[in-house]
């Protein structure tokens, strides 16, 4: 099966040369993965680990260049052999890493996590005593690339602490809207001071979490263009749990589409102008599904930039986080277009 018919494309140059616009900037997170390479084996027993980039953000940028956009990351790292580690692997993977600085007063973050698959996949952040990606300075970003770009994503990772909230406020407002703008909802309660899950059960602080949350995702979502996340990241922003229900409010709050993603259920998909999409999800035996939603990102630019319909589109994001699921690493395993294409193919 081929990509989806495209119409009303708007470019792009592929890899991290070339000139002009990008045709994707991320800003948020960047780190270090260290996974372990046994599965089923809790942490305390784990011999093996393996070193790969990571940060959502910054896997959305790399998802994309694997699929031949022109991408770059807003962040930053500690003055660091990790940090060090990441500017190469930006490097190694197309992706333009002139907007990633150094902190002096931090390290580079690390992310341990334990594999059960094929859905429990607990995560372990080292982000303390903060995390250099959260010091973004709103005088430090090129406002021009920014507005320039033919996509620019953030996450709601990046509003949980100053400077990085009002940089990354101030990124979406001297946008205006001037191409797609996306919002990946992106809820980690324990940057927020939370506890578990997003639902009203998940923890003994998750609705403080989210009450503390809920007016900056307010505020991001009216300049935003797309909204993409799963239904308890929805939650955070909506107060809602029914998948067609947040869809709506994420609609109402601004935003020209929503995306939501249901895990086994599939996605849905809806267009303020009335369109709508639901698409069952790709069977895959999964080795980690870390990293899959970030693989479904980095498509899903692609698909906006490629100006796809929205079910083609949400079918091919679907295969993209499918095969990222099916493979150990987050950032390495992101397919490039042949093998999103392979995939589909065989279905």
């Amino acid at each position: 099966m081929s990509e989806p018919r495209q119409t009303g494309a708007i470019g792009g140059t592929g890899g991290a040369g070339g000139t002009g616009p990008y045709d994707l900037i991320t800003m948020g997170r960047i780190g270090v993965d260290i996974y372990p390479l046994q599965t089923n084996v809790p942490l305390s027993r784990v011999e093996t680990f393996g070193k790969f980039l990571g940060g959502s953000a910054t896997n959305v940028a790399v998802a994309a260049a694997r699929l031949g956009r022109r991408t770059a990351v807003v962040s930053r790292t500690g003055r660091d052999p990790f940090g060090d580690y990441v500017h190469q692997a930006l490097r190694d993977f197309g992706v333009d890493d002139r907007w990633v600085t150094p902190v002096e007063a931090y390290p580079t973050p690390v992310t341990f996590c334990e594999i059960f698959p094929p859905d429990d996949f607990p995560l372990y952040f080292y982000r303390r005593p903060k995390a250099p990606d959260l010091v973004i300075h709103p005088e430090e970003l090129d406002v021009d690339a920014i507005r320039a770009a033919r996509v620019f994503w953030i996450t709601g990772t990046g509003l949980c602490e100053e400077p990085s909230r009002t940089a990354t406020l101030a990124a979406v407002e001297a946008r205006a809207k001037a191409g797609p703008t996306v919002f990946d909802l992106d809820w980690r309660p324990m940057f927020w001071g939370g506890e578990g899950g997003a639902s009203g059960d998940g923890g003994a602080t998750g609705a403080a979490a989210m009450a503390t949350a809920r007016p900056y995702y307010e505020a991001a979502l009216a300049h935003a263009t797309v909204a993409v996340g799963n239904v308890d990241e929805a939650e955070v922003a909506t107060g809602a749990r029914d998948p067609k229900r947040c869809a709506q409010a994420l609609l109402d709050m601004g935003v020209e589409l929503a995306v939501i993603k249901q895990g086994p259920k599939g996605v849905l998909a809806a267009h303020r102008d009335g369109r709508t999409a639901e698409v069952p999800p790709t069977p895959v035996e999964v080795v980690n599904g870390l990293g899959a939603g970030d693989s479904f990102g980095g498509a899903l630019c692609h698909g906006l930039l490629s100006g796809w319909e929205l079910e083609p589109m949400m079918r091919y994001a679907n295969a993209a986080g499918a095969i990222v699921a099916s493979r150990l690493a987050c950032s390495s395993a992101m397919p490039t277009r042949d093998e999103v294409e392979e995939f589909l193919g065989a279905r």
